[in-house]
């Protein structure tokens, strides 16, 4: 995936690898017909089900939580796949606590909201302080992933909430084997885990002429506890979005104001 260094000067921005699936629009959609640059999109990671079976022997039975906190659309989806493959009915009074309006909504897809009480943050768990001192009785249930949440599991107990974490989904690496002998000029992370999964899938992995792009102070610090350089950062001043740091840095190698 890497090119043998053969100069000092960095050469042109012609192939990205984006570690993401692909969106149906983007930003980086107007760099390939600026540039004429070629941008392909590959998710380094993605998430797969916790089997029934596997779940089962944690002996967690989500309906007889009152409660249920949800943190991304992931949790929602999973929560509700093990429910119908367990033959499980969540009941008409069972509350909802959502982390942000987003979540929210999603959830309309499984119940239906006059018939349940759903409680909303804007974006944190501390957004839901009041709801969650008004109703500290209930036993509520925390959908994760193998990552946990630690923000969360923090400040419920912290309120001492009587919560229990059941892990129903997991964030894995992704196959890349399909791109070892593919070379890019830029490899575009958004998270430790795509680092984490560029290694799994090629340890021998020598960084030479790629140019390294990445978003966050995580990832920038996953990418330097590997020995690798870091050529384009975001977010930052003057580009606030990775499409903007690339722009701005294809301009530099171009020599453009």
């Amino acid at each position: 995936m890497a090119k043998k260094d053969q100069t000092n000067q960095a050469p042109d921005v012609k192939t990205i690898l984006v570690s993401q699936p692909k969106p149906e629009y983007s930003p980086y959609y107007k760099l390939e017909d600026k540039y004429g640059i070629q941008i392909d999109w590959r998710p380094f990671i993605h998430v797969e089900p916790v089997p029934e079976k596997e779940f089962r022997k944690t002996r967690i039975k989500p309906d007889e939580y009152t409660a249920i906190i949800f943190t991304s659309r992931n949790s929602i989806d999973h929560f509700f796949s093990l429910c119908e493959e367990m033959r499980i009915k969540m009941p008409d009074d069972t509350k909802y606590f959502c982390l942000s309006e987003a979540i929210a909504n999603y959830l309309q897809k499984f119940i239906i909201y006059r018939k349940r009480k759903v409680f909303v943050g804007k974006r944190l768990i501390s957004d839901l302080e009041n709801a969650l001192k008004k109703h500290k009785k209930e036993k509520f249930l925390l959908p994760t992933s193998n990552l946990g949440s630690k923000p969360v599991q923090d400040f419920l107990s912290k309120m001492k909430i009587d919560y229990q974490e059941a892990m129903m989904y997991k964030t894995v690496s992704s196959d890349l084997s399909d791109l070892a002998a593919i070379t890019y000029d830029v490899l575009v992370f958004f998270s430790p885990l795509g680092i984490q999964s560029l290694y799994e899938n090629f340890p021998d992995f020598k960084q030479n002429e790629t140019r390294i792009a990445v978003f966050g102070n995580s990832t920038s610090k996953a990418v330097l506890e590997k020995g690798l350089k870091i050529n384009i950062k975001a977010p930052s001043t003057d580009a606030p979005s990775m499409s903007m740091a690339l722009e701005n840095y294809i301009k530099e190698i171009k020599g453009e104001e």
